[in-house]
């Protein structure tokens, strides 16, 4: 079906942009000889799995289900972090994954012998104690008193035999300038055991696809891990993967007037695009711009009954009708994988946009998805 032929509310991904993508991501790759990972916590949407595994080398869980759908629907490289291990699910984890990655050297006591006897690669998280982000303290696992990672006063030489590697991740969004200055404390920190290791996992949170990346300074810090401690390294970005490659379509269901024009559309903030109200931020509106640059503004609300279900403040060439069409943009990552069905809102369906422009459903779903989740 045509692009505007699709119901609402929708998510869409474009098959052309996503191995965009993907390209700029397995030239590093080519060019440095690391490993990049998918980091399914941000995208998950599995039918682009087999288009994904022509360029990455596999995938990145953060438990038990994100593991399994790697090994099920990826078939590469599965590697597994998690803060804590239930220990009624560590067996099968250990089953599908090639790399596990432990919190704290306790869990490594607990869980290192049983990782050993499956032969699995084993690696420790550390937390560099560096902070590279202003005024996200959410999003930054160096913050003090995060639950992330062994800090140098904490990590155990005693134990460097049972592990392969060290896996850290400190950005969110960032460049590789960033990385540079995190990789400056890792080496001051931990610097003295890299030699006794097999690789590096440098973590996600590069913006490697974002327009103005310094991939040159990336792949420096690659190669400096490489020839310096000759380490092989992964990195496991999520955005950096599907980033301005998906959309969400929705259509507005009303206008009203309450010291201002107001638009109800069928997409819920709180259910469908749930980082809007918790980083927050303003989504990307195609043919919208700031509030009042063009001549009709409205703030867009979703349906549900949360009074701050609202999307954003927007402008536009024309006053918004009931039945209009509007395409947020960059509606790929973290959206699919975080949605909910809140005051019984139901679950927007997954399309793909191929290159010849053609979009084809390949999930839709309805009141049984809704309820079967509640008991």
């Amino acid at each position: 079906m045509g692009f505007e032929e699709l119901p609402t509310p929708c998510y869409v991904v474009d098959e052309e942009l996503l191995e965009k993508n993907l390209k700029i991501l397995n030239g590093v790759m080519e060019r440095t000889g690391c490993k990049i990972l998918l980091a399914q916590k941000a995208f998950s949407m599995y039918a682009t799995y087999p288009l994904i595994s022509k360029y990455l080398s596999g995938t990145a869980a953060s438990g038990l289900y994100e593991a399994r759908l790697g090994y099920e629907e990826m078939g590469k490289e599965n590697h597994v972090f998690s803060p804590a291990y239930r220990e009624d699910e560590i067996d099968e984890i250990l089953a599908i994954s090639d790399h596990i990655v432990f919190n704290s050297f306790s869990q490594l006591e607990k869980f290192g012998e049983k990782a050993q006897q499956a032969g699995k690669s084993i690696g420790v998280r550390i937390n560099p104690e560096c902070s590279t982000q202003v005024g996200h303290g959410m999003y930054d696992p160096c913050v003090a008193g995060s639950r992330f990672g062994v800090t140098l006063k904490h990590f155990r030489p005693d134990m460097l035999h049972m592990i392969s590697g060290l896996h850290f991740h400190t950005l969110c969004e960032q460049g590789a300038d960033a990385l540079a200055t995190t990789l400056d404390a890792v080496e001051e920190k931990f610097g003295q055991y890299l030699h006794e290791l097999e690789w590096i996992n440098l973590g996600g949170g590069h913006h490697i696809t974002k327009e103005g990346y310094d991939i040159p300074l990336l792949e420096a810090c690659i190669k400096r891990m490489q020839e310096t401690y000759g380490l092989v390294v992964y990195l496991e970005p999520g955005e950096a993967i599907a980033l301005n490659a998906g959309f969400l379509v929705t259509t507005v269901l009303d206008t009203l007037q309450n010291e201002m024009d107001i638009a109800i559309v069928d997409t819920s903030a709180s259910c469908h695009m749930p980082d809007v109200l918790e980083v927050p931020y303003l989504p990307p509106l195609l043919g919208s711009c700031e509030v009042n640059e063009k001549p009709y503004t409205y703030r867009l609300g979703g349906p549900t009954c949360l009074t701050g279900d609202v999307i954003g403040d927007y402008s536009f060439d024309k006053p918004l009708e009931s039945g209009d069409r509007l395409v947020f943009g960059d509606m790929a990552i973290y959206s699919m994988v975080k949605n909910n069905t809140f005051n019984g809102m139901a679950l927007p369906a997954i399309a793909i946009k191929d290159k010849s422009g053609d979009c084809r459903i390949v999930r839709s779903f309805g009141y049984q998805d809704f309820k079967e989740r509640l008991s």
